[in-house]
């Protein structure tokens, strides 16, 4: 194999060991309960679970331990981009081993880190210029919080009254404690209240309150709220926190065209930074490297994971000014030094791949092939959004939401204990594909190299699955 990771020509894996081929019934059945035994899965009812095992992937497919194929409709939890088994990631990966898995990024560097650092400079936005690499969303949005705040106390001349933070309704920016605080939606976050601090909280302009069923304001409600929260705490705002374009976790909620212009023009105005968390529309996923270039926006800080390596390895990066990095130039004597990292931030291995997926972007043009995509995606919306149990549909680039309601005449929700949403994914698990459900909202975001058949496949698979749940 070439050390070049960009030449996969000659790439072949290894054999697989035995141990690691596909496993008998037996070992099936240990292997499941061992899974209910000693695995505790993330946003998961435990005590409801029943174990599937994917034991492998391949392209946009994904096969379980009983060999049963299903298409990945939630792109492995939204960061998968090239499918799963490219042999260019692979191999970038299996090259990067052989130098060295690991090495500190705390004092210390590594070519491949470097150069990827650099990479994503050159695609960020223009004036994005310094990276700090965390390992996963939460951890870059942390960052991004953190060094906010201490800019400002190191700022000539220091502004030590900007500790407030501005942040969005049915926001979701990750599970840290810092995450939490700016986050919005109640079910994951209301229980930690207690252990994190209080931002100033905007109605999101992308979907009706859930608490009091209110209508989104409109676009010049959201930006007059805006300009009157900024004057009322006038030096005092340290930043501004959000999802560019979109909210995922929030329901898939689209934002009005010009509203991310106009929170940038305004924070400009008023001194305040400002935080996009990417984390899960970045990489084309809204049909430009990133969603701000949606807008021609260029924040303080850029907030990147999941797609960052194609979904391969956890890794995430912040991306952030001369200006704020400035701030944090002295002497060791001086303590202006960022006082934050983690052990794998800066991964190699991660470094590599993410190298390699930004190759296949420019090699593959994968966003030149997007739209074709996109379109046949909202083709399908249209189709389901004629069911009767189907309130609305969204869609933003290759990604849409699917609102199932009780009543579509007055878009009465279903109680929330009889989960339709899950059941209709799991529902779409017997026609071939894997759907991840936001409450009753179903998702589609696959891979952003499936193919038009797979697309038609995925989405017949989700509209079959929400007959079987909601007749």
């Amino acid at each position: 194999m070439p050390d070049d990771p960009s030449d996969a020509s000659s790439f072949r894996a290894p054999p697989a060991p035995t141990d690691l081929r596909r496993p008998g019934p037996e070992s099936c059945a240990a292997l499941a309960a061992w899974d209910r035994g000693h695995v505790w899965h993330a946003f998961t009812q435990m005590q409801e679970y029943e174990p599937l095992l994917i034991e492998r992937g391949e392209g946009c497919t994904l096969v379980d331990s009983d060999g049963r194929r299903y298409l990945d409709g939630s792109a492995s939890m939204w960061c998968n981009v090239h499918g799963h088994g490219h042999p260019r990631l692979d191999a970038a990966l299996v090259a990067q081993a052989r130098r060295v898995a690991h090495t500190t990024n705390l004092g210390l560097s590594n070519p491949t880190t470097i150069e990827f650092a650099k990479r994503l400079v050159e695609v960020a936005p223009p004036g994005l210029e310094k990276v700090f690499f965390t390992g996963d969303g939460s951890s870059a949005v942390e960052a991004a919080l953190k060094m906010a705040f201490q800019y400002w106390l190191q700022a000539d001349p220091p502004r030590e009254g900007r500790t407030k933070f501005i942040a969005i309704g049915e926001a979701y920016h990750g599970d840290t404690l810092g995450a939490v605080a700016v986050g919005g939606v109640d079910r994951f976050t209301s229980v930690f209240a207690p252990l994190t601090f209080e931002p100033i909280r905007l109605p999101s302009p992308g979907g009706v309150c859930p608490s009091t069923g209110r209508p989104a304001p409109t676009l010049g409600e959201s930006l007059e709220l805006l300009e009157r929260v900024l004057v009322a705490h006038e030096g005092k705002i340290a930043a501004m926190v959000m999802e560019p374009v979109m909210q995922a976790a929030a329901g898939i909620w689209i934002h009005p065209a010009g509203y991310l212009r106009g929170v940038r023009e305004l924070t400009t105005k008023h001194g305040v930074l400002l935080i996009l968390d990417e984390v899960a529309v970045g990489f084309g996923r809204t049909g430009t490297m990133f969603a701000c270039q949606q807008e021609g926006v260029v924040p303080d800080f850029l907030c990147l994971a999941k797609g960052l390596t194609a979904g391969y390895l956890p890794m995430a990066a912040t991306l952030t000014t001369a200006e704020v990095w400035q701030a944090f130039l002295g002497t060791y004597a001086q303590r202006r030094t960022f006082f934050h990292g983690h052990t794998y931030g800066g991964n190699p291995l991660a470094a590599a791949v993410g190298l390699a997926s930004l190759d296949l972007f420019r090699d593959e043009a994968v966003l030149e092939s997007l739209p074709p995509k996109i379109a046949r995606l909202g083709e399908h919306l249209d189709r389901i959004a004629k069911l009767g149990v189907v309130g609305a549909v969204r869609q933003c680039g290759l990604v849409g939401g699917i609102d199932l309601v009780a009543d579509k005449g007055s878009r009465r929700a279903f109680p929330w204990q009889e989960q339709r949403g899950m059941k209709a994914c799991l529902a779409a698990r017997q026609h071939g594909a894997i759907l991840r459900p936001l409450g009753d909202v179903v998702v589609i975001w696959p891979p952003l190299s499936i193919t038009l058949d797979e697309l038609d496949r995925l989405c017949h698979a989700a509209e079959a699955g929400i007959r079987a749940a909601t007749e």
